[in-house]
């Protein structure tokens, strides 16, 4: 291969995410609303019968499809799909800021206005219940936080021999920070967590 090749190669693509040729983009919508005259943050719980985080809090969000124009209608569509919004029902859609999951996939967080006085009309097979929690609450009471260690376990055929020091090898502990909201019977961690915090240190600005 010569050295023109690689430079034309280089010179026309747009950079990628190494060692994923198609990454994994998911995107998430943290509703507001306007309840009793305050603004609130709309949660949901997931149903018990999903795969992944059963029963856990969460905001309307999920795996960005081909259909979907832009990572913005992803999330408008999950909040859709998931408590029965229509779209005319939400307004004033802004990006928020992109979360690079330690486990794999990037979070799209998108900020929405809610117009809807109804109840929502949640989808059982995603959302068992859905609740709101004032603005005000978060804004006024930190996190609790607690760390969990990320260890590297090599499998059974890991080649070992072909590397400096074998078994010996030092890998690296990654300390990784959990934040925990605690509202009436509520617990709010992880990734849903995570972006709320700091959209109230952004408010809070």
């Amino acid at each position: 291969m010569e050295y023109e090749m690689i430079r034309n190669k280089l010179s026309n693509r747009p950079p990628h995410m190494i060692g994923r040729t198609k990454p994994m983009n998911f995107s998430v919508l943290l509703p507001l609303i306007r309840k009793d005259s305050e603004l609130h943050i709309v949660f949901e719980v997931r149903s018990m019968t999903m795969r992944r985080q059963p029963g856990e809090v969460c905001f309307p969000g999920g795996k960005a499809d081909e259909e979907d124009d832009h990572l913005k209608d992803t999330a408008v569509r999950e909040l859709c799909e998931e408590l029965g919004v229509k779209r005319e029902e939400v307004s004033d859609v802004w990006k928020f800021g992109t979360l690079l999951s330690a486990f794999g996939p990037r979070i799209h967080a998108y900020v929405g206005y809610l117009e809807r006085e109804d109840d929502f009309n949640e989808n059982p097979e995603e959302v068992s219940e859905s609740f709101t929690v004032p603005l005000s609450y978060f804004l006024d009471n930190e996190p609790v936080r607690h760390y969990i260690d990320i260890n590297v376990q090599p499998r059974e055929d890991f080649p070992y021999e072909d590397i400096m020091n074998g078994k010996d090898y030092r890998w690296h502990t990654i300390p990784y920070e959990e934040n925990f909201y605690y509202y009436k019977d509520k617990v709010i961690w992880g990734l849903t967590a995570q972006i709320l915090k700091d959209f109230v240190r952004v408010m809070k600005g």
